[in-house]
């Protein structure tokens, strides 16, 4: 596995703020996360496009949009993640769906590919958030997990914030 040092004392990143769509980075620029945080990430992933993604208020990039799909973004229906979604519409050259989700936690989701067996969407719990459950329920052939995360979300944080994604190659 690849870790990478932040080694500029003036960079600060924070992992929420970074969205990777499988083909780019979006980078949040938020009050956890400088333009120079952005380019560290640039720097190690030259490989793919970075564009940074003004955050307003007191929000992370991913507190409300994740990808729900390999190329569908989930994303809040508050003004901040409109206004973010409409940059990141503006800074890439792909054509991405959105599926919007009314309540801006519930955008926050997971997206797993499980290789021949399909793939699976973690998302916050109809219990925490029942109206954003139908929009899940729309996504074709993707088995959707619900994930209570009320305990986690008392501490500012989301469903993605407890997990560490790691890329393998699947076995066809």
């Amino acid at each position: 596995m690849r870790v990478v040092e932040l080694t500029d004392d003036g960079a600060t990143l924070d992992g929420s703020d970074v969205l990777f769509t499988g083909r780019e980075f979006f980078v949040g620029i938020s009050k956890w996360t400088n333009h120079r945080g952005a380019e560290m990430v640039a720097e190690a992933f030259r490989d793919f496009a970075v564009s940074t993604v003004p955050v307003s208020g007191a929000f992370h990039l991913k507190s409300f949009c994740s990808m729900a799909g390999p190329d569908t973004v989930a994303i809040g229906s508050s003004e901040a993640a409109r206004k973010a979604m409409r940059a990141m519409e503006q800074l890439t050259d792909h054509r991405y769906e959105t599926l919007t989700v009314p309540d801006d936690p519930a955008g926050n989701c997971i997206y797993v590919r499980l290789g021949p067996q399909g793939s699976a969407l973690l998302h916050r719990s109809p219990e925490e958030f029942p109206d954003s459950l139908p929009p899940f329920q729309k996504l074709p052939d993707v088995a959707l997990i619900p994930v209570g995360c009320s305990e986690v979300a008392k501490l500012g944080g989301a469903l993605s914030s407890c997990t560490l994604l790691i890329n393998k190659k699947l076995d066809r």
